[in-house]
Protein backbone atom coordinates (compact mmCIF):
# COMPACT_ATOMS: atom_id res chain seq x y z
CA UNK A 1 0.00 0.00 0.00
CA UNK A 2 1.48 3.40 -0.93
CA UNK A 3 2.39 5.78 1.85
CA UNK A 4 0.09 8.78 2.20
CA UNK A 5 2.07 11.97 2.55
CA UNK A 6 0.79 14.47 5.07
CA UNK A 7 2.11 17.76 3.78
CA UNK A 8 1.54 20.68 6.13
CA UNK A 9 0.67 24.12 4.77
CA UNK A 10 3.34 26.82 4.88
CA UNK A 11 1.98 30.16 6.14
CA UNK A 12 3.78 33.48 6.20
CA UNK A 13 3.71 36.49 8.46
CA UNK A 14 3.04 39.31 5.97
CA UNK A 15 6.25 41.20 6.80
CA UNK A 16 8.34 38.02 6.40
CA UNK A 17 6.87 37.40 2.94
CA UNK A 18 7.67 40.96 1.90
CA UNK A 19 11.25 40.56 3.16
CA UNK A 20 11.56 37.20 1.38
CA UNK A 21 10.37 38.59 -1.95
CA UNK A 22 13.29 41.05 -1.88
CA UNK A 23 15.77 38.13 -1.96
CA UNK A 24 17.46 37.16 -5.24
CA UNK A 25 15.47 34.61 -7.25
CA UNK A 26 18.06 31.85 -6.68
CA UNK A 27 17.88 32.34 -2.91
CA UNK A 28 14.08 32.22 -2.98
CA UNK A 29 14.13 28.99 -4.96
CA UNK A 30 16.54 27.22 -2.58
CA UNK A 31 14.66 28.42 0.52
CA UNK A 32 11.29 27.36 -0.91
CA UNK A 33 12.72 23.90 -1.56
CA UNK A 34 13.87 23.71 2.08
CA UNK A 35 10.39 24.81 3.27
CA UNK A 36 8.81 22.13 1.08
CA UNK A 37 11.00 19.51 2.75
CA UNK A 38 9.87 20.85 6.15
CA UNK A 39 6.23 20.72 5.04
CA UNK A 40 6.74 17.05 4.18
CA UNK A 41 8.14 16.39 7.67
CA UNK A 42 11.84 16.47 6.85
CA UNK A 43 14.76 18.82 7.43
CA UNK A 44 16.97 20.16 4.64
CA UNK A 45 20.76 20.11 5.08
CA UNK A 46 20.95 23.90 5.30
CA UNK A 47 18.44 24.08 8.17
CA UNK A 48 19.47 24.29 11.82
CA UNK A 49 17.60 24.91 15.07
CA UNK A 50 17.58 28.55 16.12
CA UNK A 51 18.72 28.30 19.72
CA UNK A 52 17.23 30.40 22.49
CA UNK A 53 13.73 30.66 21.02
CA UNK A 54 12.30 27.35 22.17
CA UNK A 55 11.98 24.05 20.40
CA UNK A 56 10.50 23.93 16.95
CA UNK A 57 12.07 27.18 15.66
CA UNK A 58 14.44 26.65 12.73
CA UNK A 59 16.65 28.79 10.52
CA UNK A 60 17.45 28.24 6.87
CA UNK A 61 21.03 29.52 6.64
CA UNK A 62 22.06 30.11 3.04
CA UNK A 63 25.35 31.56 1.84
CA UNK A 64 24.78 32.85 -1.69
CA UNK A 65 27.27 34.69 -3.91
CA UNK A 66 29.17 36.16 -0.98
CA UNK A 67 26.06 37.15 0.98
CA UNK A 68 24.25 35.39 3.82
CA UNK A 69 20.47 34.95 3.79
CA UNK A 70 18.27 33.62 6.58
CA UNK A 71 14.66 32.43 6.76
CA UNK A 72 13.22 31.59 10.19
CA UNK A 73 10.23 29.31 10.60
CA UNK A 74 8.33 27.61 13.40
CA UNK A 75 6.89 24.09 13.18
CA UNK A 76 4.98 23.85 16.47
CA UNK A 77 2.32 26.52 15.95
CA UNK A 78 -1.11 25.17 15.01
CA UNK A 79 -1.08 22.85 11.99
CA UNK A 80 0.97 25.08 9.69
CA UNK A 81 4.64 25.77 9.33
CA UNK A 82 4.94 29.50 9.97
CA UNK A 83 7.62 31.63 8.34
CA UNK A 84 8.20 34.47 10.81
CA UNK A 85 11.24 36.32 9.42
CA UNK A 86 13.51 36.57 6.39
CA UNK A 87 16.63 38.70 6.35
CA UNK A 88 20.05 39.19 4.83
CA UNK A 89 22.87 39.12 7.34
CA UNK A 90 25.18 42.06 6.89
CA UNK A 91 28.20 40.42 8.49
CA UNK A 92 29.26 37.11 6.98
CA UNK A 93 32.24 36.76 9.32
CA UNK A 94 30.26 36.43 12.57
CA UNK A 95 28.13 33.33 12.94
CA UNK A 96 25.83 34.67 15.65
CA UNK A 97 22.49 36.14 14.59
CA UNK A 98 22.34 39.83 15.60
CA UNK A 99 20.36 40.64 18.76
CA UNK A 100 17.91 42.97 16.98
CA UNK A 101 17.01 40.14 14.58
CA UNK A 102 16.49 37.69 17.49
CA UNK A 103 14.31 40.28 19.28
CA UNK A 104 12.22 40.78 16.13
CA UNK A 105 11.78 37.00 15.71
CA UNK A 106 10.83 36.63 19.39
CA UNK A 107 8.22 39.42 19.10
CA UNK A 108 6.73 37.97 15.91
CA UNK A 109 6.50 34.50 17.49
CA UNK A 110 4.78 35.97 20.55
CA UNK A 111 2.26 37.86 18.41
CA UNK A 112 1.61 34.81 16.26
CA UNK A 113 1.01 32.59 19.29
CA UNK A 114 -1.47 35.15 20.64
CA UNK A 115 -3.24 35.36 17.30
CA UNK A 116 -3.52 31.56 16.97
CA UNK A 117 -4.79 30.92 20.52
Amino acid sequence: MPEIRKTRPVSWIKAALKEFRAFPEGVQSICLAALTIAADGGKADLVKPLLGLGSGVFEIALPFRGDAFRVVYAVQLANDIWVVHAFQKKSTTRVKTPKHEIDLIRNRLKGLKEMLS
